[in-house]
């Protein structure tokens, strides 16, 4: 195996934002500088946290500095694309850090075609617990289509830089407090709401349920294989 066909998954437990961020960013320069290492997926969750991607219009977040801190809340501006979403505990994010070439090639949709592997990645966990979620014509990320309407699951933004790494990347509502959607637009949208994995199932799943099928469809959809370093994941303890 070839570092093109290999990944390495990773949880990390609970990560402040910052440091999450810093940690992409470190592990993307050495995949620049160092061809033979694998793909990685770090799995984590954040504290309570908003972000601000690229495109982000600031009126989307409805809570002043007061409230936030009330709250226990930070934020952050970003690099990677989409609106304002929200991080935190119960919620598994993932960020694969991909060399998108080998498995896209150069043309210039590779990043749509990404982004769309990694709905599928998500749709297909979901599935295997006899959630049926799928995409929204128009938006980004899962959606699952209740007797109230479309709830979005899982939040979708990334970044790829010049060289065609990628970072940031997922987010999937595990047993999230879905309360602290309320202080904003969730990706500018406000006709649509949000659910989780135990709102929808109706008992409190847990990241040991979700992350093994998660890693294996992650593996089966980019056709990559775990690699010895992180079989099945290594599991650091949540704080």
């Amino acid at each position: 195996m070839t570092n093109e066909t290999v990944y390495w998954p990773e949880f990390l437990g609970r990560v402040d934002y910052g440091a999450a961020w810093e940690l992409q960013k470190t592990l993307v320069a050495e995949r620049m500088s160092d061809p033979a290492l694998p793909h990685r997926l770090l799995l984590l969750e954040h504290p309570h946290t908003y972000t601000l991607g690229r495109s982000a219009n600031e009126s989307n977040l409805l809570l002043d500095e007061a409230g936030l801190a009330a709250r226990g809340i930070t934020v952050y501006h970003v690099d990677r694309g989409g609106d304002i979403t929200y991080h935190g505990p119960g919620q598994l994010v993932g960020y694969p850090i991909l060399y998108l070439e080998p498995l896209y090639g150069r043309g210039i949709g590779r990043i749509r075609a990404y982004v769309s592997d990694l709905e599928e990645i998500l749709i297909n966990t979901l599935a295997a617990f006899g959630i049926s979620a799928g995409r929204f014509a128009g938006f980004r990320g899962v959606w699952v289509d209740g007797p109230a309407g479309l709830n979005k699951i899982a939040a979708i933004g990334v970044y790829v830089n010049n060289s065609g790494i990628s970072s940031h990347g997922f987010a999937l509502n595990v047993h999230t407090d879905l309360s602290y959607f309320q202080g904003i637009v969730p990706c500018g949208i406000d006709d649509h709401g949000v659910t989780s994995m135990s709102a929808e199932l109706g008992r409190a799943v847990t990241f040991d349920e979700v992350m093994p099928n998660l890693i294996e469809q992650f593996g089966r959809v980019f056709g990559l294989q775990l690699s010895a370093q992180g079989i099945p994941y290594e599991h650091h303890q949540t704080g």
